[in-house]
């Protein structure tokens, strides 16, 4: 490692489902990135997959992450700090000997007084970029957390809990950090309930009214004119789930929201689009499926499928991570026991009397 820097700063006024810090009692918090002499050095010290980086990053509770040739550490200035001499620990051992092992890795946290099984709980800051973001809820968190251990996440829970949201600001944050080249957000075009018919316009005004709650979340996190730079650079690129098939996607982050409405073929081939160094959020609520009736959604089928297999995570959210305004939780908990009551038995139709023709 070549060189280091640090960058102090204090946290800023969070978003809609978002604590907001009282001004008068900032959290400081650090940056700093040190700079590799070339990839197998990299390589050497933070292990393969950066699996070494991210011991590092559960056992400090830090924020962490490899990109071209340098190691960014973000957190409060004593983790920061602690992470730091850890790596440099690491870079000396590379030095000497090669590649380090398991065993460098936990001696060097031991050395700076952190057990290595320990899990330090992890900063729950997801971006810095227009404004702080943090998860308000404990299920909130759970998915933070899978977002950034896993390269395949399903969320599903009901409306209001921030799954959309989530997943938009951490995509930000990966592309603000350099972690990721692009941003791909896909919706399938279904409507909920209503037909909108013919629609003027070009493909972009087409797909727009669909698309329009992940625009939203963009502008929320980004200054307009920055979503539109990138929109123009193909940086962010919006569409629809039926314009996906053929491409692979490489070092991109792809969100698919509304994955409930996909069919068992839909979801097949949007998973399938993952290149390397690429990531997948699917998000959707299986109690609010617009599809037809004898047709499986495919994010259903996906859940029974893929449970249990390594690098894919399954978050379930519930009523009580609903950051939206109170009485949505009242509301659909309203309709969730309107539909746990029993059905009755359907009544035969009454027998019509038809007056004799005269």
């Amino acid at each position: 490692m070549s060189s280091y820097e640090s960058e102090g700063r204090s946290t800023r006024q969070s978003v809609s489902g978002a604590e907001e810090e009282p001004p008068e009692q900032p959290r400081t918090r650090s940056v700093a990135s040190l700079t590799f002499s070339g990839r197998d050095e990299a390589t050497a010290v933070l292990g393969v997959r950066d699996q070494h980086l991210r011991k590092i990053r559960s056992a400090l509770g830090v924020q962490a992450w490899a990109r071209a040739g340098r190691v960014y550490v973000e957190g409060t200035p004593d983790r920061v700090e602690q992470a730091v001499a850890v790596l440099r620990q690491l870079q000396r051992i590379a030095d000497v000997r090669g590649p380090v092992a398991d065993a460098d890795v936990e001696q060097a946290l031991r050395r700076v007084g952190v057990s290595p099984g320990h899990t330090a709980p992890a900063s729950e800051a997801v971006v810095r970029a227009k404004r702080w973001v943090h998860p308000r809820t404990e299920g909130q968190k759970r998915y933070v957390s899978a977002l950034r251990q896993n390269d395949i996440v399903f969320c599903i829970g009901p409306a209001g809990t921030g799954k959309t949201y989530l997943a938009v600001a951490t995509a930000v944050d990966s592309l603000l950090k350099g972690l990721t080249s692009k941003i791909v957000l896909v919706r399938p075009a279904v409507e909920a309930g209503e037909k909108l018919g013919f629609l003027p316009g070009d493909i972009v005004s087409k797909v727009n009214p669909y698309l329009r709650p992940l625009l939203d979340a963009l502008h929320d996190l980004l200054d307009f004119e920055q979503v539109q730079r990138y929109m123009a650079a193909d940086i962010i690129e919006v569409v629809p789930l039926a314009y996906m098939r053929g491409r692979t996607l490489n070092n991109a982050t792809i969100i698919l929201d509304e994955g409930q409405n996909t069919t068992v073929a839909q979801m097949k081939m949007f998973l399938t689009r993952m290149g390397e160094s690429s990531r997948i959020i699917v998000t959707g609520d299986i109690t609010q499926i617009d599809l037809p009736p004898t047709v499986r959604s495919g994010l259903i089928d996906a859940l029974d499928r893929l449970g249990g297999i390594p690098g894919i995570a399954i978050v379930r959210l519930t009523n009580e991570d609903i950051v939206r305004h109170p009485l949505v939780q009242r509301i659909v908990d309203a309709y969730e026991r309107d539909e746990k009551r029993p059905v009755p038995a359907e009544q035969p139709a009454e027998t019509r009397r038809v007056a004799p023709e005269p």
